[in-house]
């Protein structure tokens, strides 16, 4: 099994640096797709009540006969549970539905701007931690004005911030923001749907490692720093992208891959998104 490196928090707690995403991972497939990777060496787990499928999680970390101690699980609370009382119901509801008695991370989905209730469920979060729902809290898709907000309110810096990284969108000044701040990046969508494996920067470095664009694209993320969440329920596909491990992009491809970003989004602008 692949030696997964582990990142240290703000908070003095570690997270290892790759993982397996379920989101769009249908209900009836969640368990098995977990299961699998949790026994490739997949040492984390990203999940969300809202994926629906966070009982296909529970059940295959408990047929994986992986140890809980050795699996790191992540939920999120989704922007209609913002509030201090919904809050704590989401992280409630999500450690039932997945069978476990205390989540290892938890983060804001969305900042949910609109609503104006993302500092209120930061100190919900830290009820939660400080009662021991939760090990680390942290944010998803938050700007760098979010952060602050929340920062200045309660002099708690959240441990990681997960936002869109991929090739065409590599966010060089939210992922500074984020480092200024000792908070983690962590890459949602890494691999950009594929939009870039064509490129000369992504298909030389594959030539000259005998690796895969998408395994040159999550070794790209490693190097930059970013905790990485991969998904695929294909046991083949699984296999391929924990398996970059075993060599190094040189500073000439990481400058070329760096001039594939345009900017341009899979997902919402989090200063304006707002679904319920």
């Amino acid at each position: 099994m692949a030696d997964i490196p582990q990142l240290t928090f703000n908070d003095g707690n570690t997270m290892p640096q790759f993982g397996f995403g379920i989101w769009k991972v249908a209900p009836d497939v969640a368990a098995n797709a977990v299961e699998g990777a949790l026994r490739l060496g997949y040492p984390l787990i990203d999940g969300a009540y809202i994926y629906g499928n966070e009982a296909g999680l529970g059940e295959g970390l408990r047929t994986s006969g992986v140890p809980r101690d050795d699996v790191f699980v992540t939920t999120k609370v989704w922007n209609g549970e913002h509030g201090r009382d919904k809050a704590r119901a989401s992280v409630e509801r999500s450690l039932k539905t997945i069978g476990i008695d205390r989540l290892d991370l938890v983060l804001i989905h969305w900042p949910a701007p609109d609503r104006d209730l993302y500092v209120e469920t930061w100190e919900a979060f830290i009820e939660m931690r400080d009662e021991g729902l939760m090990t680390s809290i942290g944010v998803s898709n938050f700007n760098a004005d979010h952060l602050d907000r929340i920062i200045e309110a309660t002099g708690v810096v959240p441990a990681l911030n997960q936002i869109e990284v991929n090739p065409e969108l590599q966010q060089p000044r939210m992922r500074a923001a984020n480092a200024e701040r000792g908070i983690v990046t962590q890459a949602w969508t890494p691999l950009g749907n594929g939009r870039s494996f064509e490129k000369e920067p992504l298909t030389a470095a594959a030539r000259r490692t005998g690796k895969s664009p998408a395994q040159v694209v999550l070794r790209w993320q490693l190097q930059l720093g970013n905790a990485v969440i991969s998904r695929s329920v294909n046991p083949g596909r699984q296999a391929e992208n924990i398996d970059i491990f075993d060599f190094e992009l040189t500073d000439a491809e990481m400058a070329a891959i760096a001039t594939l970003d345009v900017g341009a989004r899979t997902g919402p602008d989090p200063s304006v998104f707002k679904m319920m």
